[in-house]
C-alpha cells in the first residue's frame, strides 16, 4: 500500500510541476518575453493549455468572473497541495 501513495504522491508532484511551468511561459509571454509565433513555444503552449484545461475548466465555472485576471491555476495549485497534505496525513491508515 505504500507504494499506492508514492505513486499517487508521485502524479501530484507531476501535475504540480506541470502547473508551475505553465504559470511561469503565461508570465513570459504577457511580458513579452516569449512570442506565441515561434513554433517551439507555441507548441509548448498550447500543450500545456491542453492538458491542464480539464483542471482548469470546472474551477472556472465555479469561481466568479474576475476580468483579467485568472484565479484558476491558484486554486488548482492549492486543491492539489492540499491533496497531498490528505495523503500524507493518512498514510499510516495504509500500513
Amino acid at each position: 500500500m505504500t507504494s499506492l501513495i508514492q505513486i499517487l504522491l508521485m502524479i501530484l508532484d507531476v501535475i504540480w510541476f506541470i502547473m508551475i511551468a505553465h504559470i511561469i511561459m503565461s508570465w513570459l509571454i504577457n511580458f513579452q518575453v516569449l512570442n506565441l509565433r515561434q513554433p517551439l513555444v507555441s507548441q509548448l503552449w498550447y500543450g500545456l493549455n491542453r492538458l491542464l484545461e480539464p483542471l482548469y475548466g470546472p474551477i472556472r465555472r465555479i469561481l466568479p468572473a474576475t476580468g483579467g485576471l485568472d484565479l484558476a491555476p491558484l486554486v488548482a495549485l492549492l486543491i492539489i497541495y492540499a491533496l497531498r497534505i490528505i495523503l500524507l496525513n493518512n498514510a499510516a491508515a495504509f500500513y
